[in-house]
Parts: C-alpha cells; sequence; structure tokens
C-alpha cells in the first residue's frame, strides 16, 4: 500500500476574499498565500477562537501571560486593582519587561523617525539576523504612486530594508515569503516584523520552520483599508482636489481628532508637507470601504505577541510626523536584546517614560455612540456628509484641549476599538462567538463599560434585540 504524502496547496491571493477561510473577514495576512495553509485553522486570527489565543500564547511567547486585571482607569474611586503607577496598564498594553518608553530613530524617508527600521538595520548590520521580513512598496511595475501598495520581501542587505520605510495603510501579506524562508538553508536567524493579526499566525506557526533564533518587531494597528485602491479613494474621497497632483507619503489618524497627509514637499524641500483634516468632517460613508472586515473584528491593537511593539498613539502630539517621538514597549528578553542592539549602534535613543492626562473614558464611549459605523450596527441610517470644515476645524481644537492626552490618549483609542469590534462581533456573529474569541483583557473593557455606562449598554442591547 502506497501512502502519498499531504501536500498543502496554498491560494491564490487572486481569489480573496471569497475563496479563503475567513472570507470577509480575512485579514490577507499571507499564511493561506503557502503551504503553512494546513495550519490556518489554529493560526487564524479570525477563525473559532480568534484572537482569544492571545491569552495561551503570551505566555508560551514572554514566559508568562499579562496582568489582564492590571487596567487603569480614571476615576480613582473605581477599582484600579492595585495599580497606581500611570505608566503600566498591561491589561491594555499588553506584557512588558519595563513602562512603555518614547523613542526616535534616525532614519530619513521613514514615516516617522524611522524607530523599527532602526532596530531592524541594527539587527541586520550586527549579524543577530540573517534575514528581515518587512513590507516594501509594490513598485515592481514602475508606478511612483505606489505608497499604499505593500509587498512582502526577504531583506537581506541595508538597502533592502530601507525599502520597507513607511507605513502602507492596506492589508499586508507579510507571512507569503514563508515558504521561501523555510527552503532558504542560509536562514538560520529570523526578524519578523509585522501588525497583530499577522504576528498571531506567525507566532502558531514559527516552529516549523525550525530556526535558531526568531525575533518579532510589531507595530501597533487598527483600521487599515482593504486594499490599496481602498486607501486611496479615502484621501480623493475625504480631501477631495487638495491632494491633487502631490506625492503623497502616508497617512495617519493623529491625536489631535485630525488625519493628517504627509506629501513630498518638492525638491527644494526638505522636509515633507501636510494637508490636515479633522475626523468630524470626513464623509460619512468612507468607514465602509476604507476599514477592512478583519479590522473591525480585531482586539490585538497593541500587537501582545510581538517581543518589541512601537506606536505613536500614547507620544506626545507633534506638529511633525518625521520630528515626533513614537512609544516602544519591550515584552521579553528577546525584546531586551533586539533594542540593546540599536543603541548600541546609536540608532535608536530612548525618551522618559511614557505619561499623559486626562480621562479617556467618557471619551472612547462618546466616540463609539456617535460611530458612523454602529450606528448602521443598530438599524439606524449612516451619515453621507461629515461636519463643515470650519466646524470640524473647531471641534477637533476644542476635543484636543479638553480630551486626553499621551498615554491617556492611547487608553481611549483602545477602548474605542474593543468597545466598537465588540459591537461589530455581536452582530455579525451573536454572542456566544463574540465572547469566545475575544481575549481576557479585552473582555474586562467590555464588561467595564457594560457595568458602567449606560449609552454602551444601550447599543448592546439594541444589537442583542435586533438578532433575537
Amino acid at each position: 500500500m502506497v501512502v502519498q504524502a499531504f501536500n498543502p496547496q496554498p491560494i491564490d491571493p487572486s481569489g480573496w476574499p471569497d475563496k479563503f477561510p475567513a472570507k470577509e473577514h480575512c485579514s490577507k495576512c499571507g499564511l493561506c498565500e503557502t503551504t503553512f495553509v494546513s495550519h490556518v485553522t489554529d493560526a487564524c486570527a479570525f477563525l473559532g477562537n480568534g484572537m482569544a489565543r492571545i491569552d495561551n500564547l503570551e505566555a508560551a511567547v514572554h514566559g508568562r501571560k499579562r496582568n489582564a486585571k492590571d487596567l487603569v482607569w480614571s476615576d480613582s474611586s473605581s477599582n484600579n486593582n492595585g495599580v497606581t503607577n500611570d505608566v503600566c496598564d498591561e491589561g491594555r498594553f499588553g506584557v512588558m519587561t519595563r513602562p512603555i518608553q518614547l523613542a526616535k530613530g534616525g532614519v530619513d524617508g521613514a514615516q516617522w523617525t524611522g524607530v523599527v527600521t532602526s532596530i531592524a538595520l541594527s539587527m541586520l548590520e550586527s549579524g543577530l539576523v540573517d534575514v528581515v521580513v518587512c513590507i516594501a512598496n509594490n513598485s515592481d511595475n514602475g508606478d511612483d504612486d505606489s505608497w499604499s501598495d505593500p509587498k512582502p520581501i526577504l531583506a537581506r542587505t541595508v538597502e533592502d530594508v530601507l525599502k520597507g520605510r513607511g507605513v502602507k495603510p492596506a492589508l499586508a501579506p507579510s507571512l507569503a515569503v514563508l515558504d521561501e524562508v523555510k527552503r532558504s538553508s542560509d536562514i538560520r536567524k529570523l526578524l519578523f516584523c509585522g501588525v497583530g493579526c499577522s504576528v498571531q499566525a506567525f507566532r502558531a506557526i514559527e516552529h516549523e520552520l525550525q530556526l535558531d533564533e526568531v525575533f518579532v518587531l510589531g507595530t501597533n494597528c487598527a483600521d487599515n483599508s482593504p486594499t490599496p485602491e481602498a486607501a486611496k479613494r479615502f484621501l480623493r474621497r475625504s480631501f477631495k482636489d487638495t491632494l491633487e497632483g502631490k506625492k503623497v507619503k502616508g497617512y495617519e489618524f493623529m491625536q489631535d481628532f485630525r488625519v493628517h497627509v504627509k506629501y513630498d514637499g518638492g525638491s527644494e524641500q526638505s522636509s515633507p508637507s501636510y494637508e490636515r483634516l479633522p475626523y468630524f468632517s470626513l464623509s460619512g460613508d468612507v468607514a465602509e470601504f476604507a476599514i477592512a472586515k478583519s479590522c473591525l473584528a480585531c482586539f490585538d491593537y497593541t500587537n501582545s505577541l510581538a517581543d518589541v511593539v512601537v506606536g505613536y498613539m500614547g507620544a506626545p502630539l507633534s506638529s511633525s510626523m518625521d520630528q515626533s517621538s513614537q512609544t516602544i514597549t519591550i515584552r521579553n528578553k528577546s525584546g531586551e536584546r533586539m533594542v540593546e542592539c540599536a543603541l548600541e549602534a546609536r540608532r535608536l535613543e530612548l525618551g522618559p517614560d511614557a505619561t499623559g492626562s486626562g480621562s479617556h473614558e467618557n471619551f472612547a464611549s462618546a466616540t463609539v455612540s456617535s460611530d458612523n459605523l454602529v450606528e448602521k450596527m443598530i438599524g439606524g441610517e449612516m451619515k453621507s456628509e461629515g461636519m463643515p470644515r470650519w466646524l470640524g476645524e473647531i471641534m477637533a481644537s476644542v476635543m484636543t484641549a479638553a480630551g486626553p492626552k499621551g498615554i491617556h490618549f492611547a487608553r481611549y483609542s483602545i477602548d474605542y476599538h474593543v468597545l466598537r469590534n465588540y459591537l461589530h462581533v455581536l452582530d455579525v456573529w451573536g454572542e456566544s462567538r463574540a465572547s469566545n474569541m475575544l481575549p481576557a483583557s479585552s473582555l474586562l473593557i467590555v464588561q467595564k463599560y457594560l457595568d458602567t455606562d449606560q449609552s454602551f449598554r444601550a447599543l448592546v442591547e439594541k444589537i442583542r434585540s435586533n438578532k433575537s
């Protein structure tokens, strides 16, 4: 009797999302585009128990789970579970070896100052790793407008790593290079760079690569566009003709309640230029096509399973991305080695602990209640137009002055996304699956608002009644 070897067949990416197991909630992480598709049931962040798997994976990766009850709340009369340090909060930010710090890199042409690129370069140059898996711009067709078009690469040189500069605001198939990694006998030490959903899938299969050492460098992530074209359409719809003829380099949703679009200011101008638009003036329906469904089912904004995580929501607001500090979270001994490598190479500058001010809970609840996608979930009509620009500017300025700042703004952003996304999975999949796919820390955040916030409780009840 001849037993044939099982040979998993990658899924053709042209069939995304309908041909992929998670369907419209597939984050296009790239796993299913490789022979590792055979692990998708246990690895995918959007199938089965989804991101609830983080609770056990944390212990495997970091040596311990986060203290999910270590949640900081603004009201000092409420139970902070014994937490008094303003810069801890593992419940929201995950396992850490030290408080979150501010950081700056030193890479020209980056989205910010190049903290991620600086760490990756240092590790490659020092020999700590043989190769870096990162996302470059897909400019194979010679298109100069490729800033939003992600392409995974195996970066073996400094020049290759520099191709990964900048944030690509569309779903990126970071794991599509896994088969190439496994085939390459010269790769024994690997740095994988990715967002939370791809990192979760990578952690589930990394042992299959049989490498000597693996490091993971993550970024905070929320609300990516499903495709590069959707990201560009978002800018066209939102900014209309103000970006006409300008070479866009990237954009971010910033702490001043405005979208900041960075573009090339011209050959005679060394620093980038910016266009800014208040959130409140965005077209009402842009979220429907500009936010991937997988991002509405994500509960790992802070990239729980990476060794080091870089973000910006907890950093002080600056007028220019390329001058701004970012935040850096170190989760374990591997993360400490990564950061030390960049410090020794003088490519990374660490600042003080990230701090902040202001309460965040009411802002998070109010943002959820006014969210157009949430309005549609409860059976209402989405607004077709945003506020007039002048009124949106006033609103953004008032919110920035009165709202949470620094690490408190990060808490606001995390809570808002957890609450909105809980409503989404409750609406799409029902209460049983919604409860089973959330990490313990996210469930605690949801329960806190259910217990203390009448408006959020009303939204949940409305969706429950619509499902019954």
